[in-house]
């Protein structure tokens, strides 16, 4: 089923365009007739045309209008009175193409977070370009890029743009009417600028369809009104959509250039010799004050920014709704303004202001300011990182080479490498400053519950939550050594947690394909996996993007000895296993003891080394698994002679020296759910270093070593499989050699550069999720019963209920709906 569209044409003076107009939306336009509702709007023409068009479109609602409310004005009294879920505007002196509808409400149905459908206009004899593009200036212009140019089909390609023409615009009527519709303060010009700029500083769209096409006769309403008056409104609606739309910051540089700005443009314009008054320009005789003649032109400009002070009072309370009301930033919207710091005018006096005005205000870096990011883990950032910290710190990284950003820590141990970001640590309580700070927020682990205002539903803040790490699932694992009581109240919080995270984000991130299935299930229970974001994003990668763990783009560089002639009983000859990660109750190292001991009575050279022993973070207490590791090394005589154990935790700048005396990397691996969605971080550093793998069946990793080669897989808990995997791997050196040249190509896929680019793409243009954006309603609903079919559909409930368990059914059914009319009821009262 189609939406009701309801298209609005604004008449004044000029019905024969108005006819013309009426006609061919009545005649041409390929879209059902009972979906359309063509409303026009007189504004007190006063010429008779009323009655002209009430005579020759009997069909076509006509609304009067007591005075002239200019275009803005007569629009949104067209829209009062629609009924229809989408909006369309014309210009009465255009004609649609016959597609100008059904293309654009296509757009609309498509793609949910596009509120408002951009048409390409033609001249009137489609040669030559109206509009296929809008640019904005510092100061608050917009303007038509490529207007005049010979329609040559570059311009064929549906795009983002910062607002379309209001003489061929469509929007959705539930939007229009919370954004207020047209500044009707405005009369005329840049009122469609204005609502495009508002559309997106509120997260919504505005797309630029060029399948839904119009002729325009270009100011056709104009002819009558002199260039002073255009000049003048112009000047004034442009101070006021800068006044109402940049931000604090914005606004403390680019008004009081803006306004400077538009008295030179008056001076320039007008030719008026500036320097008349000057003390040393007195005539020889008395100085008698006469009068000097001003062009009306340059007055223009004077006279808006007159006009602009006396809205004033107005303005401020809408510029108060429009910054209560953004989720995105001035930085967000510079991609659509194309060309902010272009001047405009080609006059010499006035291109020497704007140059001096940009470098005295710093307007330069008002426009180029980058975005604001602060990625925030609860995790040790020093020499020594975890998987969390490394992956925080790599994101930083990545996106520091765009943007400026903060990596920020609530952990107590804060002692950072050199790195072109700030690092800072914050206690809980100070996170709320550096989320105040940022654009977007980047997040870890329990961190959204240590900024409480950051969780609640009207939020404007863009949160991406990094779900790499299923903490439930580990925590069922993690959690065996504690009582039943505690285990079950833990686990029943950070389900908790993560269910937050899940409501609240605006994009998610996780560790590999198996991980995004399972938070797809997550997401979908909690209700975020909506018609309209399936219907704009069928795979849903706009809401959650695979973004595993990385590897540095720089091959690994030994700075140090390490383990090979540096670790008692290790020789320069010997064959070493590394055990990348930490020791913790998931894993299954016991098994992996086994198999050294059996490999070590045929090949004595073997040695299994085991990186760190205890977690960089002292919150992360040791579990048990590490010390029966320990117990059972030493039972079976393997301790200090082919299995060694590093205590500690090597710093993370020094890794590759440990991984480049390794012959290969192992992990293994209980069987169990949090091995199914796992992603073993540290692991992935055997690819980095070229060593072929032996791991556990049953994870992502696996898949990835299966598929490509890279090593061997074993069942879990299968001593003779694992020690006939390792014996593979270190005394097969033709088999070595196949793993390692397989790993160069691989690896190329996993540098963080790579890997992060869901993350980065994202933040280049960060918006809230579709199903978070404000004024969504469905855009085609469910038509109301009436009368008789409201009785039948009722007698047809009554009948299922009493089948389904009689008139107890019946009276809680009852009880149901009434709570429900009354919680909407309540709803629509505020």
């Amino acid at each position: 089923m189609l939406p009701t569209v309801s298209v609005i044409v604004v008449n004044y003076r000029g019905t024969d365009d108005t006819l013309t107009c009426l006609r061919s939306l009545r005649e041409e336009l390929d879209y059902p007739g009972d979906r359309l509702e063509l409303i026009c709007v007189d504004n007190a023409s006063g010429d008779g045309g009323v009655e002209r068009i009430r005579g020759a479109e009997p069909g076509v609602r006509l609304v009067e209008s007591a005075e002239n409310v200019g275009f803005a004005g007569g629009c949104n009294l067209g829209a009062r009175e629609a009924t229809g879920q989408v909006l369309a505007f014309i210009n009465n002196d255009a004609r649609p193409d016959r597609a100008w509808v059904r293309a654009a409400v296509s757009v609309l149905r498509s793609e949910p977070t596009v509120g408002a459908v951009a048409s390409k206009v033609l001249d009137w004899e489609g040669k030559h370009v109206d509009f296929v593009d809008g640019g904005l200036t510092w100061f608050g212009m917009g303007y038509k890029r490529h207007a005049g140019e010979v329609d040559d089909g570059s311009h064929d390609a549906a795009r983002d743009v910062l607002f379309g023409t209001g003489s061929a615009l469509f929007v959705r009527a539930e939007l229009f009417e919370a954004l207020g519709g047209f500044d009707e303060r405005y009369f005329m010009f840049y009122e469609d600028v204005d609502l495009g700029w508002r559309l997106n500083l509120r997260g919504w769209r505005v797309r630029y369809e060029p399948r839904s096409l119009t002729y325009h006769r270009h100011h056709a309403s104009m002819t009558e009104i002199a260039s002073a008056r255009e000049y003048y409104l112009l000047e004034r609606n442009a101070l006021a959509s800068l006044y109402k739309n940049v931000s604090d910051e914005t606004l403390a540089k680019a008004l009081p250039a803006a306004m400077a700005l538009s008295v030179r443009r008056a001076t320039a314009r007008g030719d008026i010799d500036p320097t008349q008054l000057e003390i040393t320009r007195r005539p020889d005789g008395p100085d008698d004050g006469g009068e000097v003649s001003i062009d009306r032109a340059a007055l223009a400009g004077m006279l808006a920014i007159d006009q602009f002070v006396e809205m004033l009072p107005s303005l401020k309370e809408s510029r108060e709704t429009e910054q209560l009301g953004r989720v995105r930033t001035d930085a967000d919207l510079l991609p659509l303004m194309r060309k902010a710091m272009e001047p405009a005018y080609p006059l010499p006096r006035y291109l020497a202001a704007h140059d001096a005005l940009v470098e005295a205000f710093g307007l330069d870096e008002v426009f180029g300011r980058p975005r604001k990011i602060v990625v925030i883990t609860g995790d040790a950032v020093t020499e020594r990182m975890a998987g969390p910290a490394i992956r925080a710190w790599h994101m930083a990284d990545v996106l520091s080479n765009e943007h400026e950003v903060r990596l920020v820590s609530v952990n107590e141990r804060v002692d950072p490498p050199e790195s072109p970001f700030a690092v800072l640590a914050a206690k809980p309580r100070e996170l709320g400053a550096h989320v105040e700070w940022a654009d977007v927020v980047v997040l870890q682990g329990h961190v959204l519950e240590m900024v409480p205002a950051l969780k609640h539903a009207d939020s404007t803040k863009i949160v991406v939550c990094d779900v790499y790490d299923p903490m439930h699932l580990e925590l069922l694992e993690q959690g065996r050594d504690t009582d039943d009581e505690r285990r079950a109240k833990d686990l029943a919080g950070v389900t908790k947690v993560l269910n937050t995270q899940l409501e609240r984000g605006d994009f998610f991130l996780c560790a590999s394909e198996r991980q995004r299935h399972f938070w797809l299930g997550h997401l979908a229970s909690l209700g975020r996996l909506t018609p309209g974001l399936y219907d704009n994003d069928p795979t849903v990668r706009s809401l959650l993007s695979v973004v595993p763990f990385g590897l540095p783009s720089v091959a690994p560089r030994r700075t140090g000895p390490a383990i090979k002639g540096a670790r008692r009983g290790i020789d320069a000859d010997d064959k070493v296993v590394l055990w990348a990660g930490g020791v913790y109750s998931w894993f299954d190292p016991l098994t992996l003891l086994h198999a050294v001991h059996r490999l070590s009575q045929q090949h004595s050279d073997i040695r299994l080394f085991f990186l760190g022993m205890k977690h960089p973070n002292p919150d992360v207490p040791e579990m048990g698994m590490a010390g029966q590791t320990r117990s059972l090394a030493g039972r079976l005589g393997l301790t200090d002679k082919h299995v060694f154990f590093n205590e500690t935790w090597v710093p993370y700048n020094e890794r590759q020296n440990y991984l480049l005396d390794a012959d290969c990397g192992v992990t293994t691996h209980f069987e169990h759910v949090e091995t199914t969605f796992a992603f073993r971080t540290r692991v992935l550093d055997y690819l980095w270093a070229g060593l072929p793998v032996v791991t556990t069946d049953g994870d992502s990793f696996a898949d990835l070593v299966r598929q490509e080669r890279l090593g061997v897989v074993v069942p879990p808990e299968d001593p003779e499989a694992l020690a006939d995997a390792l014996e593979k791997v270190l005394y097969d050196a033709e088999f070595a050699a196949g793993c390692q040249e397989r790993i160069v190509a691989v690896r190329e896929r996993f540098t963080w550069e790579s890997v992060l680019a869901p993350l980065t793409e994202f933040c280049r243009d960060p918006r809230p999720a579709a199903d978070r954006l404000k004024a969504s309603g469905p855009l085609v609903r469910t038509p109301q019963l009436r009368g008789v079919e409201t009785l039948r559909r009722d007698v047809a409930l009554l009948r299922e209920y009493l089948d389904a368990g009689g008139p107890v059914e019946v009276a809680k059914r009852a009880t149901g709906r009434l709570r429900r009319l009354a919680a909407e009821r309540l709803r629509r009262n505020g």
